[in-house]
């Protein structure tokens, strides 16, 4: 078996990876990158859907690492070193000027994600590092409390530190296997099972489904367990052919994760947030009267929200008959049809899997890593970065600027 020296190796080509090998290269380091995939950057390639939402433009530390939830502790050392201003550095000293749109969320001017890949690409060369595409990583060799060498297609290669950048499980069809975390686990380190966490709702009732493609911009939705109120949140949600998804409901799905665990969850959604029982009766009231002598199936879209009617006249089913003139419609009737409109009712049966995750969480706690330079406490020689670290965090940013932060540091002391 032919062996190879280096100065640091770094595993994985994704996000973190790219940037730990080309500040590490930037460094003077001899640097070998290597990736299973045939191409480095594949899930960079397609993230934000093309788009790459390639931070998050909250520039005061504090109120951007209260979006990390337990994690917020940990990572004030390493944001300290590589934040948000100097990943907006970073990117538009190397030529690509960033855009900051709504909730904060920063993306390259062109929204090519590709754009992005290039800037690393051309880092890393810059930086002469040795790239080793198709080398899936078959073995890591230690002694005691130090990797001695990796193997990759029957080739071993050594170095004075490594850095562990495979990703997480979210989007397997990119490579992300979660193959870090076995070897962690070989090497001592504790590793929390992932579970996907920015991910869609699956829901049981017929009527989201009829709804698919429908996106209503301000709705409440409650959370329940076994018939207790759990939790609510108000904002966008997305109606698709197999449950919920939106903003709203990627960023609480690994909330309602915990509530699946604990029993029966169900949700309601308020269509009219904004607007109570008597007020929503009244406005209700004022449609009939207009319309006295029509059934009501055909004024009913003047009452829910666009694209919704027919889907909840068939939930009306059984209570108000919705070839019913206007007119008949009794008072108890009415009542139920507020009643609904405030209350839509949904079963959660799980999320969605890996396939559909913009995020999962799990990974190594971070009390086992010196969080000042990303250094595994297990492992002298190994540093850990990106998703193979187990952080909770929203969607918008705040995923890939964790890449550029524990990459960056990781690259700075390996």
């Amino acid at each position: 078996m032919t062996i190879t020296e280096f100065d640091v190796i770094v595993v994985g080509g994704g996000a973190s990876g790219l940037m730990a090998a080309g500040r590490a290269a930037a460094r003077g380091a001899k640097v070998l990158l290597l990736e299973k995939n045939k191409e480095l950057g594949e899930k960079l390639k397609i993230t934000g859907g093309g788009r790459c939402n390639i931070t998050n433009a909250e520039f005061d530390e504090r109120a951007l690492l209260k979006n990390y939830g337990r994690a917020e502790q940990f990572l004030y050392s390493a944001f300290s070193q590589f934040g948000v201003g100097k990943s907006f550095s970073f990117f538009e000293s190397k030529g690509l000027p960033l855009l900051v749109q709504a909730r904060k969320r920063a993306f390259p001017r062109t929204e090519r994600a590709l754009d992005v890949y290039n800037v690393l690409a051309k880092y890393i060369r810059e930086g002469k590092v040795t790239v080793k595409t198709g080398s899936p990583v078959t073995r890591v060799v230690s002694e005691s409390t130090k990797i001695t060498s990796i193997v990759s297609n029957k080739h071993e290669y050594k170095a004075r530190s490594f850095i562990f950048a495979t990703g997480g499980v979210s989007h397997p069809e990119t490579g992300s296997t979660g193959d870090g975390f076995s070897w962690l686990a070989q090497l001592g380190h504790t590793v929390s099972k992932p579970t996907p966490t920015i991910v869609p709702l699956a829901t049981r009732e017929q009527w989201v489904k009829e709804l698919a493609g429908v996106s209503l911009s301000f709705m409440k939705i409650t959370f329940s367990v076994n018939g207790v109120k759990q939790f609510s949140e108000t904002g966008k949600i997305l109606f698709t052919h197999f449950g919920i998804s939106g903003p709203l409901i990627l960023n609480i799905a690994y909330k309602v994760s915990d509530l699946l665990h604990e029993g029966i969850v169900t949700a309601s959604i308020d269509a009219f947030p904004d607007t109570n029982l008597g007020s929503l009766e009244r406005r209700i009231i004022a449609v009939f009267d207009t319309n006295k002598n029509k059934m009501l199936k055909n004024i009913f879209q003047d009452i829910a929200p666009e694209g919704t009617s027919q889907s909840i006249l068939s939930l009306l089913k059984g209570s108000v008959d919705p070839e019913k003139k206007v007119h008949s419609v009794t008072k108890e009737e009415r009542k139920c049809i507020v009643r609904m409109l405030k209350a839509l009712p949904l079963t959660i049966t799980g999320l969605m899997g890996y396939d559909r995750a913009v995020i999962a969480d799990g990974g190594v706690p971070l009390g086992e890593i010196d969080m000042k330079t990303m250094r595994s406490k297990k492992i002298e020689n190994l540093f850990i970065v990106g998703d193979l670290l187990h952080i909770n965090r929203p969607s918008g940013g705040y995923s890939l600027q964790l890449c550029w932060t524990t990459g960056h540091v990781a690259g700075s002391h390996a």
